[in-house]
C-alpha cells in the first residue's frame, strides 16, 4: 500500500489528502470549528502585516524625523490609509465597487509613499 502512495503522481495524492480532509470535516459536523480557525488565522494575519510595517519604521524612524513636516505628513497619511484599507478589508470584506476602492486606496497611497520617499532620497 505504501508503494502504491509512493507511486502515485503527487497532484492525485494531495488532491485526495484534501479529499480526505474535507471528508472528515463534514462526518464529523466541524465546520464552525473551521470557520473559527479560519477567523483567528485572519486575525493573526492582520497583527503580522501591522508588525511588519512597524518594524520597518522603528528602523528608519530616525531618519524620516529629518524630513518636512510635509513629507513626514504624505507619508505616515499614506501608511494610515494603506492600515486602514488593509483593517476594513480584513475585517468587512470588499466585493465590487468596495474592492475596486481598496485597491485604488492601496495603489495611491503606496505611490504616495514612494514619492515621497524617492524625492527625500534624491540628492541633485
Amino acid at each position: 500500500m505504501r508503494r502504491f502512495f509512493a507511486d502515485m503522481n503527487p497532484t492525485l495524492r494531495g488532491f485526495l489528502i484534501i479529499i480526505a480532509i474535507v471528508a472528515v470535516i463534514v462526518l464529523l459536523s466541524l465546520e464552525n470549528t473551521v470557520i473559527s480557525l479560519l477567523l483567528i488565522a485572519r486575525i493573526a494575519f492582520f497583527i503580522a502585516i501591522a508588525f511588519f510595517i512597524y518594524l520597518l519604521w522603528r528602523e528608519r524612524r530616525s531618519d524620516i524625523e529629518t524630513w518636512s513636516v510635509r513629507a513626514r505628513f504624505a507619508f505616515y497619511g499614506g501608511a494610515l490609509l494603506i492600515v486602514g484599507s488593509l483593517g476594513l478589508f480584513f475585517f468587512a470584506g470588499a466585493s465590487g465597487r468596495s474592492a475596486l476602492a481598496f485597491f485604488v486606496i492601496l495603489g495611491l497611497s503606496a505611490f504616495a509613499m514612494f514619492r515621497v520617499w524617492r524625492d527625500q532620497h534624491s540628492y541633485g
